[in-house]
């Protein structure tokens, strides 16, 4: 967006400048040798060819760029003139594997849109700040660079994919959600990354509003968290936070899940410690809704919301090696 680009290098795919991804697939390239700085850009630049409908996050928060169909491979302009077209989702690249050295580990935020960021542009009303990446994890980065000391460092990978649930088993999962629960993407999404020493799991609010009760949404709790464990992964949990839709009875569900996460402060013994992000966003006035400092919709929120649910997690907690 009117920056140039300092440093360039090329991708390759065993050694190959092209490859070729089978739908439903995923594929790391060969390693780049770039140094990117903590709280950095990339600029990844592809070229596909013929017509494609390419695997799209919706949820990027940030201008990205586009040459106009059938202007050909530009990849190799530096300078960006080429990109006249804009789109705010994020075309193809997932993840970004960084290796480095002085890092301990990867801490991997999971979850739905409250993971995901929705709401971590909303600066007030009728205000917007696209780009500026102010989601929690985001937040969650900058404090461990500032505040952990040199020897324990790490890096923060959001995994979140808004739409999405801890259960398979809720009745009323839309279609574009649908085989995209916790569990369904656990090993692509956090056991397939490199490096990866804990997840903070907040999950569960688009659940009760599938219609899950508190059984389903805690049988995909202990499974996931067991198969996190078993791989060497710490787990944090936030209880799930307020939503202003929620029923009478969701919200007795919402309070027995929160009691079983808050249980002896490592959900009853199936995880490592507990993150109270519920505690943080509720309305001291009516638990059930979100501080309206915070909201920025009901759900999620809003960039101060944000800041406030990163200020509330111990730094010497998650950067325990």
């Amino acid at each position: 967006g009117g920056r140039e680009v300092t440093e360039a290098k090329n991708a390759t795919f065993g050694g190959r400048a092209g490859v070729t991804i089978a739908p439903g697939d995923d594929v790391w390239s060969d390693p780049v040798p770039v140094a990117p700085k903590p709280d950095s850009d990339i600029a990844v630049s592809l070229f596909v060819s013929g017509r494609v409908v390419p695997g799209q996050h919706n949820s990027a928060f940030r201008e990205n760029y586009l040459s106009p169909a059938g202007s050909g491979d530009v990849t190799g302009d530096s300078s960006g003139r080429a990109f006249t077209e804009k789109t705010t989702s994020t075309y193809l690249v997932s993840a970004v594997d960084v290796l480095n050295p002085n890092v301990r580990g990867t801490i991997v935020p999971y979850g739905s849109s409250v993971v995901d960021g929705t709401g971590s542009t909303n600066c007030g009303p009728d205000c917007e700040e696209l780009g500026t990446n102010r989601r929690w994890s985001d937040e969650l980065a900058r404090r461990i660079v500032r505040e952990a000391p040199g020897d324990r460092q790490f890096a923060v990978a959001n995994a979140g994919v808004a739409g999405t649930s801890s259960s398979a088993a809720c009745p009323s999962i839309p279609d574009g959600a649908r085989d995209l629960d916790a569990l369904a993407r656990l090993e692509r999404d956090i056991l397939e990354l490199h490096g990866v020493s804990s997840v903070i799991y907040y999950y569960g609010t688009n659940d009760l509003a599938y219609g899950c009760t508190d059984d389903q949404i805690l049988d995909s709790y202990r499974e996931a968290f067991r198969r996190l464990r078993e791989a060497g992964i710490k787990v944090y949990v936030t209880p799930i936070t307020p939503r202003a839709s929620y029923t009478e009875e969701q919200n007795k569900f919402r309070y027995t899940v929160g009691d079983f996460v808050r249980r002896d402060g490592n959900c009853s013994a199936t995880c490592d410690a507990v993150l109270d992000f519920d505690k943080v966003l509720a309305d001291p006035a009516d638990p059930n809704r979100l501080n309206p400092e915070y909201d920025a919709d009901g759900i999620h929120a809003n960039i101060v919301g944000q800041k406030a649910i990163a200020d509330s997690i111990s730094i010497p907690l998650v950067t325990t090696p």
